[in-house]
């Protein structure tokens, strides 16, 4: 491969010129490094779910997300938003997330969330649950809501409000 000077500073590298160019000056070629996200996966609900159940159901088949790790040293985030209501007083909503069957949340049937409604009843509140698993497994995993009460009617995305849930595989 021939350089040609044009001027002061300035080299023709318009012709004979191979190999990848480093991502960080705009190529293609990325490499894994610990704590890059590298894959991101979404899924909403817009339509409210109900139960009675005082064990844990699944909130929606549509918030659920398939992720299939490329590494067993990765890590997988997982985010759920929506709302929690209760129409029973004194009563709790529960939510968690759950990897294929395997409850992510506190692990005495409490979840990774709850509400309680009040002495009035009616009650809701905004969802907000995440969890870092750590899977060890390159096969596909689902992730997904689960919610349940301790008595009443518990509603997930009550009033039809857009719940989601997110799962960002992060290098380990």
């Amino acid at each position: 491969m021939a350089l040609t000077r044009l001027g002061p500073n300035t080299v023709n590298l318009t012709s004979a010129v191979t190999g990848t160019l480093p991502t960080a000056n705009g190529g293609s070629g990325r490499t894994a490094v610990t704590g890059n996200v590298l894959q991101v996966v979404t899924a909403t609900d817009s339509t409210g779910r109900s139960t009675t159940s005082t064990s844990f159901v699944t909130g929606s088949n549509t918030m659920s997300v398939d992720i299939t790790p490329s590494s067993t040293s990765n890590k997988i985030f997982v985010m759920a938003t929506g709302n929690i209501y209760n129409n029973t007083a004194s009563k709790y909503v529960y939510a968690t997330i759950k990897r294929d069957s395997t409850d992510l949340g506190s692990g005495s049937n409490k979840g990774l969330t709850n509400m309680f409604s009040g002495g009035g009843g009616d009650d809701g509140v905004c969802l907000a649950m995440s969890v870092l698993d750590s899977p060890s497994s390159t096969s596909q995993i689902t992730y997904q809501v689960y919610f349940r009460v301790s008595g009443g009617n518990g509603v997930l995305n009550e009033s039809d409000a857009k719940g989601s849930i997110t799962a960002y595989e992060i290098a380990g």
